[in-house]
C-alpha cells in the first residue's frame, strides 16, 4: 500500500537535549491510516502535525474506543536509529483493539507505516546520553453518532516527540506508596489492554500518592485486594532471597515488553524467575525481614526503575539501603546497551531503520 507523504514546510526549532523531559515536545509530522467497515484500512499518509478535527459525537469522546501504545527509536553509536521490539507492539496492539472492538492490522502494515515515519522524523531522535524519541501509536473509533455499538469508522495515528527520563530521579531510586483503597483493573476487564481508560482510573490514587511525595503507586488485584499486579504505568519485579519474583498475567496486568524483555536477559544469565502471585503479606513480610533485597518498575518510557521506599498503610519500608541494586542496575545497562547498540544484541531484538 503506498504511503502519501505531505512535507510540513514551517518545521520546528529541535528543543535543547537539557529540556527534553517525557512528552513536552512533538516532531513535524504524523503518520495516519483510516479504517471503515466498507474499505478496511486505506489512505495511508505522512502529513504535517496538527491538531485533529474530530464530530462532537465522535465514539472516542463519549464511549472511550482508544487504545495505545509507546516505544522508541534509538540513535546507535554509529549515528543510525533503530528500534527496540518493534513487532511486539504491534501485536499488543491487535491484542488491544480485538478487547476494546476496534479494528486489527495487518502487522506488516503497521510496520511499514511506522517505519516509513521514523525514516521520515529521525532527524528529532536526539543523540545525548539517555535520550530517544518516543513513538506514540494510538487508534480510537470515530462513528459520528450516539449510538452504542461495534466501531464502525476509526483512525490509527503515530505521533513522535524527542525525550529524556521520564522520571525527575533520573535512575535513581525512587519512592512507591502501596495503594489500598482504588484499584486499576479487574480479570476479565479491559487491565491487559493499553487504553486510556485505564490510565483514568489510575489518576486519582496516583494524585494521592504525589500529594503525599511518592513518585507512583503499587497496585494491587481488585478482587481480593491482598495480591501484587503493577506499579503506576510499569510492569514490577522483586528480588526476594535471590529470586526474582514478578506478578503472573492473569488478565488484568498489561503484558509488558520491557516485563517480558527483563525476564528473557535475566534467565539467560541464571537467574531464577517467577511469574506468580505475590501477596501483600509476603512483600511486608519480606520487607520487614530484608528478604526484599531489590524492587524495580520496568517499562517502555522508563526502561528500569529502582525502587528504594515501599509505603504500606503509613509505614515506611527501605529497599536495598535505598540504592539501585546489583541486578536493577544489570538490567538497565543490558537494555539500554542493546537499544542504544552500545552491546552486541543476541536476542536479535533491534530493529535497524
Amino acid at each position: 500500500m503506498e504511503i502519501k507523504f505531505i512535507e510540513n514546510v514551517n518545521k520546528k526549532v529541535k528543543p535543547e537535549a537539557s529540556t527534553l523531559g517525557f512528552g513536552k515536545f512533538f516532531t513535524d509530522h504524523m503518520a495516519q491510516i483510516t479504517w471503515s467497515q466498507e474499505k478496511g484500512w486505506h489512505n495511508p499518509r505522512i502529513v504535517p502535525f496538527e491538531n485533529l478535527s474530530i464530530h462532537p459525537a465522535s465514539t472516542v469522546l463519549h464511549y472511550g474506543a482508544e487504545i495505545f501504545e509507546g516505544l522508541k527509536a534509538y540513535r546507535r553509536k554509529d549515528g543510525g536509529v533503530q528500534l527496540f521490539r518493534p513487532m511486539e507492539n504491534i501485536k499488543r496492539l491487535n491484542a488491544s483493539a480485538e478487547r476494546l472492538c476496534l479494528p486489527t492490522i495487518n502487522e506488516d502494515l503497521a510496520l511499514e507505516l511506522l517505519t516509513e515515519f521514523v525514516k521520515v522524523e529521525q532527524a528529532w531522535t536526539p543523540y545525548q546520553e539517555g535520550t530517544s524519541l518516543y513513538l506514540r501509536p494510538f487508534l480510537f473509533g470515530n462513528d459520528e453518532t450516539l449510538g452504542v455499538h461495534s466501531v464502525h469508522n476509526a483512525e490509527l495515528i503515530i505521533i513522535a516527540s524527542p525525550v529524556g527520563s521520564y522520571y525527575k530521579e533520573g535512575i535513581n531510586p525512587v519512592k512507591i506508596m502501596i495503594e489500598d483503597e482504588d484499584v486499576r483493573a479487574v480479570r476479565g476487564g479491559t487491565g491487559f489492554a493499553k487504553c486510556g481508560g485505564n490510565y483514568a482510573a489510575s489518576t486519582r490514587a496516583g494524585k494521592r500518592a504525589e500529594d503525599k511525595g511518592y513518585a507512583q503507586v503499587l497496585w494491587l488485584d481488585g478482587v481480593e485486594r491482598k495480591y501484587i499486579e503493577e506499579v503506576g504505568a510499569m510492569n514490577v519485579m522483586f528480588k526476594i532471597n535471590g529470586t526474582i519474583v514478578t506478578p503472573m498475567l492473569s488478565g488484568s496486568i498489561l503484558p509488558g515488553i520491557t516485563r517480558k524483555s527483563c525476564i528473557e536477559v535475566l534467565k539467560s544469565k541464571g537467574f531464577k524467575v517467577e511469574e506468580r502471585l505475590l501477596s501483600i503479606d509476603e512483600l511486608k513480610n519480606a520487607m520487614a525481614s530484608g528478604a526484599l533485597e531489590e524492587a524495580f518498575g520496568c517499562g517502555t518510557a522508563a526502561v528500569v526503575s529502582p525502587i528504594g521506599e515501599l509505603c504500606y498503610q503509613g509505614v515506611k519500608y527501605e529497599v536495598g539501603g535505598g540504592k539501585i541494586g546489583e541486578v536493577t542496575q544489570m538490567l538497565y545497562d543490558t537494555l539500554t546497551g542493546i537499544q542504544w547498540g552500545k552491546v552486541e544484541d543476541t536476542f536479535g531484538w533491534t530493529y535497524k531503520i
